[in-house]
């Protein structure tokens, strides 16, 4: 690491930070629309984003400063096994396409802004809709922390702040102001925000990616020399491989299999994916995606150059900023520095808006206020955004890196417990609703319990050591066992309650709201009693 501060490519992020917030702030007047006080203006954008938009703000959301940082860092640290991320992000667009144009097409007949909302509209049940908002919440929580702290990792190797023994609020100073900055134009323009700085940080990262993945091994002298130093470090650590071993394909296969189930089932891939104008933009979107997958698994790459490069950190996180200042030149450090800080920016935003949308529709309206109207639901919403990115900033300024990261991984068990609910009712009205939720319930103690049993090497806590793939049990990756144990109790509880004829929450769905598209005669927003407050 470079001594002081590196005043060039400090610079060159500012620049660029400066440039998002303009644009973030600007974009309260993109598409504005006539009525601006509801969830739909204000927390889906107003439903009227095209193919090019939603393209641009799904891979902005899910392609996270935590995955441009954390993905290679696992390689960087474990090798082959963090490769795991490559082929989950490939199974997951085919598995997509089939139930997201379902479930825009019935949240845009009925006005649903969350998937807690079409829970309760399809069971009937608020205590199951309750379930999947408070999981939604909290496992969003951690994801957001770790936005920050990919932040924090780009201003550590760029100097600004200090060392670690300078006092902690200048050298939490920068992460500070991003975050304030963030959560302004977050307030006043909502979803337009992060959908219009989507493009910038894009732009940014194919940039990045497209010169370091032939610039960087030019350096290093080929890809030969890069495999083969980090076979060399492998085998004398003894703490991954280039390949992975026999014994750990259950493990990977399982792994990549349940990230891909969860990884829609996060609050803000939905509000991304509701935010479009029509079912069509989904299909279209799911068949272009894998463009980022692409990206990505050149992406990995990067962790096996720090090794080649030598770079040695006791935070891996570090690891890829460190290894961009040491390749490139002072300038180009800064374009990718604010890559990954934009990175960073765009998928918060995103996270405290469905977070917010959430409390707002399932919580607050529908256990605190019914009668709530949409500017009251809105102006809560906006409020609770705040509050949602302020708790993620205490989680990263108060509590350990390694922790946060586990914590995010544990958010992951916990998401893929509301598959049954949400992908199985929109296929099936089967399940009964208190099996879903008792269901969701096992998963959840199951997976909490046996994430927090994974020990490292001197103590127990959630996720495994930092040294390790964590969530990894020892029948592979602790949210599908989870997610297995959870379909099954649903299943056996449903054909029990049936046969003794349990009472069931009314549906009030139809099966042509699923298969309607937003040209087709008929489909409009119309809300059901529950929700007629918040009509616009």
């Amino acid at each position: 690491m470079k001594d002081g501060v590196n005043g060039v490519a400090l610079g060159v992020f500012i620049l660029f930070f400066l440039l998002v917030t303009v644009m973030g702030f600007l974009a309260a007047r993109w598409r504005k629309a006539e009525n601006e006080h509801s969830l739909d203006e204000w927390g889906l954008g107003g439903r009227s984003f095209g193919t090019w938009i939603t393209w641009f703000l799904l891979g902005g959301d899910l392609y996270t400063a935590y995955t441009f940082v954390a993905v290679p860092a696992a390689i960087y640290a474990t090798g082959a096994a963090g490769f795991f991320a490559v082929p989950y992000t490939i199974l997951v667009y085919p598995l997509i396409f089939t139930f997201l144009p379902r479930l825009w097409s019935v949240s845009h007949r009925h006005g649903y802004v969350t998937t807690s909302d079409f829970v309760r509209g399809r069971f009937g049940s608020k205590g199951l809709s309750l379930a999947v908002a408070v999981t939604g919440i909290l496992a969003t929580m951690p994801y957001i922390a770790l936005q920050l702290v990919g932040i924090q990792a780009v201003l550590d190797v760029m100097g600004v702040g200090g060392g670690e023994n300078t006092n902690w609020f200048v050298k939490d100073l920068p992460l500070l102001i991003a975050f304030g900055v963030l959560a302004a134009y977050t307030y006043s323009s909502g979803l337009r925000a992060p959908a219009l700085i989507a493009f910038v940080k894009d732009a940014l990262i194919y940039i990045v990616i497209a010169v370091a993945i032939i610039y960087i091994p030019i350096k290093l002298g080929g890809f030969d020399d890069i495999f083969a130093k980090a076979g060399e470090k492998f085998a004398k650590t003894g703490a991954g491989a280039v390949t992975p071993p026999h014994g750990a394909q259950w493990t990977y296969a399982t792994l990549a299999l349940g990230s891909a189930l969860a990884l829609f089932m996060y609050p803000h891939s939905i509000t991304a994916t509701l935010s479009s104008r029509s079912r069509e933009v989904i299909r279209r979107n799911t068949t272009i995606l894998p463009l980022y997958s692409l990206m990505l698994g050149l992406l990995a790459l990067l962790g096996f150059m720090a090794i080649a490069d030598g770079i040695t950190v006791k935070n891996g996180q570090l690891a890829i900023p460190q290894l961009f200042e040491n390749m490139f030149p002072d300038w180009f450090s800064g374009v990718a520095f604010a890559a990954i800080g934009i990175g960073a920016l765009v998928p918060a935003a995103i996270m405290s808006i469905a977070a917010a949308n959430l409390f707002t529709r399932n919580i607050y309206k529908d256990f605190i206020k019914p009668d709530a109207t949409a500017a009251q639901e809105t102006r809560v919403s906006k409020i609770v955004s705040l509050l949602v990115k302020v708790g993620a900033l205490v989680f990263v300024l108060t509590m350990d890196k390694t922790v946060a990261i586990n914590f995010q991984l544990l958010g992951g068990i916990w998401i893929l417990q509301t598959f049954p609910a949400l992908v199985g009712g929109l296929f099936t009205r089967w399940f009964h609703r208190w099996a879903l939720l008792v269901g969701w319930a096992v998963g959840m103690v199951y997976g909490t319990v046996a994430a927090y049993g994974v020990a490292s090497p001197t103590q127990k806590h959630f996720g495994g050591s930092a040294k390790e793939i964590p969530g990894i049990g020892e029948i592979g990756y602790i949210g599908t066992t989870a997610f297995v144990l959870n379909v099954v109790v649903a299943v056996i509880l449903t054909f029990v309650l049936r046969a003794v004829k349990a009472p069931d929450g009314v549906d009030e769905t139809r099966p042509e709201d699923y298969t309607k598209d937003a040209g087709d005669p008929g489909v409009q927003v119309e809300l059901p009693p529950a929700t007629a407050g918040s009509a616009h």
